[in-house]
């Protein structure tokens, strides 16, 4: 009996990841107070501050190359992400960053839940990434206006032509210049840390460029700077790179499919508490 190809076949296999942690050897969990917070908030907004201003004057000598800003960028990104990631005080596991090799384009998809996830994504995603952000970026003090500068890409949600049009452009400029892609799939910040139905333009992308996705999944992020909260808590918070899934045999009349496996992917290493509410129940009944 014939057996029907897989819709998107992994990488070969690869080592074990390796295991990378920032952050106290000893974490005491639980909500700061309103003053530390503040404390914390007012010196990771000095830190991008002072990078933003070092590595400003790199991008207006950059101005006729994007990608070299966009490379420039991501090096200003790795340092003010891994800085004000620190100063969150919550303790931060990252795993598979084999996966996220500089020397391989791809689309870096990860699960959005927390402000926390923004400092991860900047220090983590490889040189050669371009960003992908709400246009409102651009009022986050500092970062945003340097996110703009470095060439990194802004879409209008509220305007879906407008996004389109955004994205196809995207998708020439990463393959003239062999650049990957970082981009929150799910359009919107989770309220709730649960992983929302994702969008469909990461994965337009994947269809014109035939680059590989790696999924990024973040867990505990939600607890370390919850949703409309002003204030900070010391949480564990795990990123993990997944291993890369070839898109090079999608076709654009099973796309649905396609994006429902990566979400399928990118639930099953979440925790149940973060996978979408109705997966979280039937792995609950499996168990019973």
């Amino acid at each position: 009996m014939s057996h029907a190809a897989p819709l998107s076949r992994p990488f070969s296999a690869a080592p074990a990841p390796a295991r990378e942690v920032l952050g106290p050897a000893t974490l005491v969990r639980g909500p700061m107070s309103l003053a530390e917070t503040v404390l914390r908030i007012g010196i990771g907004l000095l830190w991008v501050l002072l990078c933003s201003l070092a590595f400003t004057v790199a991008l207006f000598v950059l101005l006729p190359s994007r990608a070299a800003r966009i490379k420039v960028g991501n090096v200003y990104g790795s340092f003010i992400g891994k800085g004000c990631a620190w100063l969150t005080g919550s303790r931060y596991t990252i795993e598979g960053r084999e996966h996220a090799n500089p020397a391989r384009p791809a689309i870096y998809v990860a699960n959005h839940a927390s402000m926390v996830d923004i400092f991860l994504g900047a220090w983590l995603s490889p040189t050669g990434t371009c960003g992908v952000a709400k246009k409102e970026i651009i009022f986050y003090p500092f970062f945003g206006q340097f996110f703009v500068l470095a060439g990194h890409l802004r879409i209008d949600r509220g305007n879906h032509e407008r996004a389109v049009a955004s994205l196809r452009s995207l998708a020439e400029l990463v393959k003239r210049y062999a650049l990957s892609i970082f981009i929150w799939p799910e359009g919107h910040r989770s309220r709730d840390g649960r992983l929302r139905p994702f969008k469909k333009g990461a994965f337009h992308v994947a269809l014109e460029t035939g680059l590989p996705i790696v999924p990024m999944v973040i867990a505990g992020s939600h607890r370390a700077w919850e949703a409309r909260s002003l204030r900070l808590a010391r949480a564990d918070v795990e990123v993990t790179f997944l291993p890369p899934i070839d898109t090079s045999a999608w076709r654009r009349e099973t796309l649905d499919q396609h994006i429902a496996e990566v979400e399928r992917v990118m639930a099953a290493a979440l925790p149940l508490d973060q996978r979408p509410a109705v997966e979280a129940v039937a792995s609950v009944a499996r168990a019973a």
